[in-house]
């Protein structure tokens, strides 16, 4: 793959900018060292937190239009998803097989092999199959054509994905002779950075990094990392306000007789969790088997239309809808169905082969779980509320594997800062019992299949 390179920038700042009065005066005052010293580290990190921050918000604003679409025709008619969800479904991983075959899933695998190899003779070869232009722009057209189809995803692991793709093409544009900053440091900033403007967390964007991006000690990473988190979160704020993603829940600490079930929740989050993870892996081996990738795909969305056709709107998209309606809205309690229909949802749609993330709709799934096992008793509502977002926390964990992660970013979307023991006991409540599900966690074993697939064909070319 041809390299980019600064030859344009160079030519122009060589004959337009640099004879300036202006700029001859200012470069005089300014050591030499300093230019050097910002042009290999800061001017990176800045360019590339800017363009994270500005593609988040445009992906967050198409994936909201897109849904907000798929929600009103299902409101319409939800025969129409008969045709709509295994069009989608097809189109989807059609795309992402033919045109860019790393684009597919939530993309934090394909990020974390990224890193993995970033500083090797053998990363230099494949990178581009990992990170690049190809894969923004089909990870976004895959997602958005899934999330049409009613797919139950997220965009949050699609956005960390796009913004290590964003800082890859940064890394290639800097000259070796005068980089100051490794490709792996960049590539972990970019997640770090796409993390932190997706949900608008940059506390969960650094303990991110520290809990699953990196092995590394953080000291050689902290001023890139909270440097890129800084500008990628105040350019996302520029377009969308300072907001919290969940809102104000009310909420107050639990009498120690409740104690007994925010254990309780947070075992059935984890073990919940550690099953979905199960049922994924399994399906996506059984579809590494199968022929007719198109045709399993086409069942895969007549399977969710089935889905949708005897549940609701709720089981669309990210799932946010539905947890605004849990925390927020006792007006009217939530059908049975509601977890059974998000966990099922997220599965047939993450396994098709087309991209979306499992962010959000764990979260949406550990909500819809906390509500359904809370219904059986009486609780009040500062309570129960407390006990769902332990609920989503623990079901977050189980998927992820990042119990202190999972706990910060419920913290930075409720801003609720007293809970933050009952949080972090969820966490490592559902971290233990995910694991004697499934041990090892799914971004883990699909990250290792992906080092695989390359490994085994280091001389084929990109998917095309």
């Amino acid at each position: 793959m041809e390299k980019y390179n600064f030859d344009t920038f160079a030519h122009f700042w060589n004959t337009k900018v640099k004879n300036l009065s202006i700029v001859k005066k200012i470069s005089k005052k300014i050591p030499q060292k300093y230019i050097a010293r910002f042009s290999g580290e800061a001017l990176p990190l800045i360019v590339g937190s800017v363009l994270v921050g500005l593609i988040s918000v445009l992906y967050e604003e198409l994936f909201k239009h897109v849904e907000g679409w798929s929600i009103n025709l299902f409101n319409y008619s939800p025969y129409y998803f008969f045709i709509l969800s295994p069009l989608c479904f097809f189109l989807t991983q059609f795309i992402v097989t033919k045109y860019s075959k790393y684009a597919s899933g939530s993309g934090i695998p394909q990020l974390l092999a990224a890193i993995e190899i970033s500083e090797t003779s053998f990363g230099n070869k494949v990178m581009h199959k990992l990170l690049g232009i190809k894969i923004i722009l089909f990870k976004i057209l895959s997602s958005l054509i899934l999330l049409f189809g009613g797919g139950s995803i997220g965009r949050e692991g699609p956005t960390l994905h796009i913004s290590g793709s964003i800082f890859k093409i940064i890394s290639d544009f800097m000259p070796k002779t005068r980089a100051k900053i490794t490709q792996q440091t960049l590539l972990i900033t970019g997640g770090a950075s796409g993390l932190a403007a997706a949900f608008n967390t940059p506390l969960g964007g650094i303990v991110y990094v520290v809990e699953e991006l990196t092995k590394a000690h953080i000291n050689k990473l902290r001023t890139p990392i909270f440097s890129a988190v800084i500008i990628a979160g105040f350019t996302a704020q520029f377009f969308t306000g300072s907001y919290l993603f969940l809102g104000f829940p009310k909420i107050k600490s639990l009498p120690y007789n409740l104690i007994p079930m925010a254990i309780l929740v947070s075992v059935l989050g984890g073990l919940m969790a550690g099953v979905f993870c199960k049922v994924v892996l399994a399906v996506i081996a059984y579809r590494k088997t199968i022929k007719n990738k198109n045709l399993f795909a086409i069942g895969l969305g007549l399977a969710f239309a089935t889905l949708l056709f005897f549940t609701d709107s709720y089981s669309i998209g990210s799932g946010k809808p539905l947890i605004n309606k849990i925390l927020f809205d006792k007006t009217e309690a939530l059908s049975y169905y509601s977890f059974p229909a998000r966990f099922f949802g997220s599965i047939l749609s993450f396994v098709t082969g087309g991209a979306g993330g499992i962010f959000a709709t764990s979260l949406a799934s550990g909500a819809a779980l906390g509500q359904f096992v809370l219904s059986f008793f009486e609780f009040a509502e500062v309570h129960q509320n407390l006990l769902i977002l332990m609920t989503m926390i623990a079901f977050l964990t189980g998927v992820t594997r990042t119990p202190f992660t999972s706990a910060v970013l419920v913290l930075e979307m409720t801003d609720r800062h007293s809970a933050i023991f009952y949080f972090l006991m969820a966490g490592i409540i559902a971290q233990y019992l995910s694991e004697y599900i499934q041990k090892k966690p799914i971004y883990e074993v699909i990250k290792d299949d992906i080092m695989e697939e390359l490994k085994a064909k280091p001389k084929t070319q990109d998917p095309a």
